[in-house]
């Protein structure tokens, strides 16, 4: 679904905008340069790709143990 907006630019950037992505497709660049800014949808795609780093999950699980095991000592 689309939603109508109005927007103010400057005439510089609205020039550059034309003559980079033309007239026709600056709604469609802005929403895709905007959409990671304000989508949770990227911040899932980060947390699955992190999720699916094995050795990253392994060194995490080294780091957890470390810092678990510190905390145990401590006098209280």
């Amino acid at each position: 679904m689309h939603k109508r907006m109005t927007i103010t630019l400057d005439a510089d950037v609205y020039d550059g905008l034309n003559r980079m992505v033309g007239k026709r497709r600056i709604s469609q660049f802005i929403s895709d340069i905007v959409r990671p800014h304000v989508s949770d949808s990227a911040l899932d795609a980060g947390y699955r790709d992190m999720a699916g780093d094995v050795d990253r999950q392994g060194e995490a699980a080294e780091w957890i143990d470390v810092l678990g095991d510190d905390g145990a000592d401590a006098a209280r």
